[in-house]
């Protein structure tokens, strides 16, 4: 059953009864089983299970990074099962940021060359997206490291950088994944703190993957993976 929409308004993201299998014949695997889940504007989710679970399956379906064996994932009211490579790479470019547990940086590129590849891919001239990319970078605290390869930054600094790259298109969602599992507690901590000021201060939808019950338990609903299908989904009280 697909989850309920307190505002009324139409989700932002809609899966409905998604299956995923993967391989053929006796090797299939299915990792995810009739799931059928709504985003809406504005929300916090957590996604949260066990490893195997799904969770990750569950993300790169819902951010349009793998397309679903069967069912409809619906993005803003257009069914994007329907789109071709090209426009679903658009989309994701232009609606999405990513922020992933490796931190998958041009170690030896500079950091507003990182920050600024989204608008690269997009085509951007380049006096305009470093423009952009320094505003984002200012935003995380980064600007004096700018010029710095990425490889000498610290752990906490590189993850930044990363939330810094996700922002630079404005996105409308950011998916994260495992987003302080490399990182020490404090810098954990920071970069939480960060993820959540911009879901507050900008709207943007957050959808974290997360083994941590502590920033689960940060975001307006948890959804609970299990053996591939939605085993809970609850809100916080109001």
């Amino acid at each position: 059953m697909t989850s309920p929409h307190p505002s009324g308004e139409q989700p932002l993201i809609r899966l409905d009864d998604v299956i995923k299998r993967y391989g053929q014949g006796d090797s299939a695997f299915t990792a995810l089983n009739h799931v059928s889940v709504s985003i809406n504007k504005g929300e916090s989710v957590a996604i949260i299970g066990k490893s195997g679970a799904g969770k990750s399956t569950f993300m790169h379906l819902t951010a349009l990074l793998d397309t679903p064996t069967s069912g409809s994932i619906t993005l803003n009211g257009t069914n994007t099962t329907k789109l071709s490579a090209s426009q679903l790479a658009k989309v994701r470019n232009d609606t999405f940021g990513f922020v992933f547990q490796q931190f998958f940086l041009i170690t030896n590129g500079s950091v507003l060359d990182n920050v600024a590849l989204p608008l690269t891919i997009a085509g951007v001239n380049r006096r305009r997206r470093e423009r952009r990319a320094m505003n984002a970078l200012k935003l995380l605290g980064l600007d004096n490291k700018a010029h710095n390869k990425a490889s000498d930054l610290s752990g906490g600094q590189k993850q930044r950088v990363v939330i810094a790259r996700a922002l630079i298109n404005e996105p409308d969602v950011i998916f994260a994944d495992e987003p302080t599992g490399n990182l020490d507690s404090a810098t954990g901590q920071v970069v939480e703190d960060t993820l959540f000021s911009l879901h507050r201060d900008r709207g943007i939808t957050l959808v974290i993957v997360t083994h941590d019950p502590d920033l689960a338990a940060k975001c307006d609903r948890q959804i609970t993976i299990a053996d591939g299908r939605v085993a809970s989904d609850e809100r916080k009280a109001l």
